[in-house]
């Protein structure tokens, strides 16, 4: 919870103006925004990447509500958005989770990692999108973690000649299998249902492109030596087996999504979202949010929306951070290059 600190911090401390926590494109865009405004600005994620879930999930999928980009691949959105912050010198503490929040004496945000970074800032903004998201294990692949199994593609040209088996209805499994379909030896996709969460639209593409569906069937079964070799697949009523061949399995059963250590920071939640007034600060000092881990009257979650959430909470944690400043510092197009 948020409580002055009375001792001295012992760890190595981090001083930054304005830290960051969540590295998609919402904190992305938050960073540069900071470093337009002249503010010193680190960025902590607790994934090894920046991106948050378009680099976790689809990081070769179109995405298109973004303003003046009819289309853009996940991946290039988010190398665009770290290329933008680039001038400014952003720190990045990558892989590493933000756990607690204190304040100093002076009133100043004070947050510790997993790892034992201590940051203290001038003021703190949210941007970690869904919170923290755990993927739904596939039980029997539990052992094979790793060695074939995995839950995300970021990198499709490493299951290239692959025998895949993608195991899910939702659209992550149906976009993974038409990623794959192009470079793997084969793509087959097991679901336990015969109806898919999965938009029409993918469904369609998925069968088009002549990929097996196997429906009202589970994966009862990982088989192979140092890696994954035959996956055993049971259907749920006529209780017959199969076996595929596979390299690769990739388990998109959907995730477990929480604020996780956040929650214990005395923030106002409003359906497990962090609740921010119209300067995007929530309840407690010093601490704004943006993107789609806020929430209030009206929020629409687009990362379109996500933008304006963070230049918004950035320029109103520039006047916490120093009174005199301007809450607008004026349009980029007036500032030399």
């Amino acid at each position: 919870m948020s409580v002055p600190i009375d001792a001295p911090v012992q760890s190595p401390v981090i001083e930054t103006d304005i830290l960051i926590i969540g590295a998609g494109p919402s904190g992305l865009y938050g960073a540069y925004y900071a470093g337009f405004r002249g503010l010193r600005v680190t960025v902590m994620d607790v994934l090894p990447q920046c991106g948050g879930q378009i680099s976790a999930m689809y990081p070769e999928k179109p995405v298109f509500d973004i303003a003046g980009f009819p289309s853009v691949r996940g991946r290039d959105l988010v190398d665009n958005l770290v290329a933008q912050a680039a001038p400014y010198d952003v720190q990045y503490l990558l892989g590493e989770r933000a756990m607690d929040l204190a304040h100093d004496r002076e009133g100043r945000p004070v947050v510790r990692s997993d790892t034992g970074t201590v940051v203290r800032a001038g003021a703190v903004v949210i941007t970690g999108g869904v919170g923290t998201f755990t993927p739904r294990a596939l039980p029997a692949g539990e052992d094979f973690l790793g060695r074939g199994q995995v839950y995300f593609v970021p990198d499709p040209a490493a299951h290239t000649d692959h025998d895949v088996v993608v195991v899910g209805g939702g659209d992550s499994a149906f976009d993974w299998a038409a990623l794959l379909a192009p470079i793997a030896r084969s793509v087959t996709l097991v679901h336990r249902n015969a109806r898919f969460r999965a938009h029409a639209a993918s469904v369609e593409k998925v069968r088009a492109l002549g990929i097996e569906i196997i429906t009202d069937s589970e994966v009862s079964a990982l088989h192979g030596e140092l890696g994954v070799e035959k996956v055993e697949v049971r259907h749920r009523v006529e209780k017959t087996v199969r076996l595929l061949p596979a390299r690769t399995v990739v388990a998109a059963l959907g995730f477990i999504a929480d604020l996780g250590p956040l929650q214990a920071w005395g923030l106002e939640l409003q359906a497990r979202r962090i609740a921010v007034d119209t300067r995007m600060a929530t309840n407690l000092p010093r601490v704004f949010a943006a993107g789609d881990i806020t929430d209030y009257p009206g929020k629409v979650r687009l990362i379109s929306v996500g933008f304006g959430e963070a230049a918004t909470a950035v320029n109103n944690a520039a006047t916490v951070i120093d009174p005199k400043a301007a809450l607008f510092p004026g349009h980029s197009t007036e500032k030399e290059n």
